[in-house]
């Protein structure tokens, strides 16, 4: 059976799964070709490039918001709250950039509010396949139902500002797009580690985890962590919830395949990568 297992040492976000799964052979044409039938592309822009990480040649995904074309570099994917970080942008400027762009500039200026019901309806309308359909919208439950448990709101009232909303949508989806590409059928993840400090987010300053981070990962073995650093967003802490089957060190088996995927920040002492690793 082919299997994913996450190694997940420096916690998980949507872009370092999207990142680490190409990374490890997922085709990116085919992700943007099915990302196009949610018909938002003129909203965004994806860029991935390799970058080195600590002496880790890994692969970073971005989602650019097409109508101010600003790096969503700050913002932890997923979230239906703005972050901020007070950190600055810490590039690795031993980048070999092989940039992949795809520009389609007409700029529309229609972002606005999703709510849970609207991206529901988006997804089911988007003509995926079945497997497709299922994940993605297995996964944006359990933001879902996280994000409206914290806020004592029906999921129906669940709503994500913009910059969540698209980036968690191509997020959500790409995951689910590129797993099925990739024929995986079980996936195995380590435990999550999920920083620790303090996060700015629109209702003030919250701990990390953040809320609905944590409500995610009930049930799931989280391990502890010194670095105070968001390692696991929502998006991540929901992708890992609901495709993960079992939580184990690595397991028993041949390995097939490994891949990278970067994160944004950049550690001292350890890589800030997502790993992966394909075996039968």
């Amino acid at each position: 059976m082919k299997t994913l297992y996450l190694d997940c040492f420096s916690g998980i976000s949507g872009d370092m799964m999207i990142g680490a799964l190409l990374d490890i052979g997922g085709d990116p044409a085919w992700l943007k070709s099915e990302l196009k039938k949610l018909q938002i592309d003129e909203e965004y822009e994806l860029q991935w490039e390799k970058v080195v990480k600590n002496g880790i040649t890994s692969t970073k995904f971005d989602v650019l918001l097409k109508d101010d074309h600003h790096h969503e570099h700050d913002h932890d994917h997923g979230h239906d709250h703005h972050h901020d970080h007070d950190h600055h942008h810490e590039h690795d400027h031993n980048h070999d950039h092989d940039h992949n762009h795809d520009h389609d500039h007409h700029h529309t200026h229609h972002h606005h509010h999703r709510t849970y019901k609207d991206i529901v309806k988006l997804i089911e309308s988007a003509d995926f396949s079945s497997e497709v359909t299922e994940t993605a919208l297995q996964i944006f439950k359990k933001i879902g139902e996280a994000e409206g448990h914290i806020h004592g709101v029906p999921l129906d009232k669940v709503h994500f500002h913009e910059v969540g909303a698209v980036d968690s949508i191509i997020d959500i989806v790409g995951t689910a797009i590129l797993i099925h590409q990739l024929e995986i059928k079980k996936v195995i993840s380590s435990s999550i580690p999920v920083g620790t400090g303090r996060i700015r987010i629109d209702h003030g300053i919250y701990p990390v985890p953040a809320p609905a981070t944590l409500e995610m990962l009930k049930g799931v073995p989280i391990e502890q962590s010194d670095v105070r650093f968001e390692l696991t967003t929502p998006t991540g802490a929901a992708i890992v919830a609901v495709l993960t089957e079992e939580f184990s060190t690595l397991p028993s088996m041949e390995f097939k395949a490994i891949g990278y995927g970067a994160g944004t920040k950049t550690f001292k002492d350890h890589p800030n990568v997502l790993r992966v690793v394909i075996g039968e």
